[in-house]
């Protein structure tokens, strides 16, 4: 039986795995090992303790049922960087932490190759091999496109980063307009007004009542022929229906990291769009995300154990 007088934290991974992991915690692994000798979820008398969560990783589900019985619960830490999934769980008075920062390389990484990928026809040069053709041809390039970025936080300044030796046009979206080191960033606002001269939409907004469906058929409309949508945010931003009909007219290009249902289910007509390559929410899963959120996790922790404030939050507990 685990019997503790210091603050519990329930962890996704051993605390041994935990960069500086602070003394005066006392941590317990939410990760199927055994908390007092039984296998499965942690016993009611831990959840009652917990004052710090940190959520597994895409498994926001398995703690969801848990919350109730976390009576001196403070603090919840998710590792991704989008929350809408456990905000309107979250219980009266806690603090939600996001992930930010530890999923920028790997997510504009993947942005980057979505785009390149779909404009060099990558895919149909596998479909190719496959089919022993020699696919030979002229494809469009990167460079010299005007690339839209829609949603400029930390992702979409690394996407950005990650861009400039392309030799591109960047020009920038977020909900509030503001100057950064490589130019302007224009407020939501003025979306419209640049969506006819965008060669390339890249979507890195978080999922809210405001971006929710932000995609529709007067955004797609909006885009010039031939136009490249890449999303790596979150699939309801985007109307299916009406990016299936771009796509089908033959008029617009699209990469989807995520998609409206998802997972995608057999039969759904997306998997056979034409003009579309779809990858499988798998902007954070890399190699690069487990040493960038085992170090947040660290620092949140020693803030929490010093009574320091904490980073990324984006819900005060009130």
């Amino acid at each position: 039986m685990i019997t503790v007088t210091e603050p519990v934290v329930l962890l996704p991974y051993p605390s041994e795995q935990i960069p500086g992991m602070p003394d005066g915690l006392a941590p317990s692994v939410f990760d199927g090992a055994e908390y007092d000798g039984r296998p499965g979820p942690p016993p009611t008398e831990l959840l009652a303790r917990v004052e710090l969560l940190v959520v597994p990783y895409m498994q926001t589900g398995t703690v969801l049922p848990l919350l109730g019985a976390m009576e001196r619960l403070r603090v919840v830490q998710t590792q991704t960087a989008g929350v809408d999934d456990i905000l309107p769980h979250l219980p009266a008075g806690v603090t939600l932490c996001n992930a930010r920062g530890v999923h920028d390389a790997s997510t504009a990484e993947l942005a980057v190759a979505l785009t390149l990928a779909a404009l060099r026809d990558i895919p149909g040069f596998v479909r190719g091999q496959d089919a022993e053709q020699w696919r030979a041809g002229f494809y469009p390039a990167l460079a010299d496109k005007r690339v839209l970025i829609v949603g400029y936080g930390s992702v979409g300044a690394a996407i950005e980063a990650r861009l400039r030796p392309f030799e591109v046009e960047v020009e920038r979206v977020a909900r509030t307009a503001r100057a950064t080191e490589y130019g302007p960033v224009r407020p939501l606002a003025e979306l419209p007004a640049l969506l006819p001269r965008a060669d390339v939409v890249i979507l890195a907004v978080p999922l809210s009542e405001q971006t929710r469906g932000l995609v529709d058929a007067a955004f797609l409309a909006a885009l010039p022929d031939g136009a490249l949508l890449v999303n790596v945010a979150r699939g309801p931003v985007v109307r299916t229906e009406a990016l299936l009909a771009e796509l089908t007219a033959g008029r617009l290009r699209a990469a989807l990291d995520v998609t409206d249902p998802e997972p995608l289910p057999a039969g759904h007509p997306l998997w056979h769009a034409p003009n579309l390559l779809i990858s499988p929410h798998v902007g954070g899963s890399s190699s690069a995300f487990l040493p960038r959120a085992r170090r947040l996790i660290g620092e949140q922790l020693s803030r929490f154990a010093k009574g320091e404030p904490l980073a990324n939050v984006v819900s005060p507990a009130g």
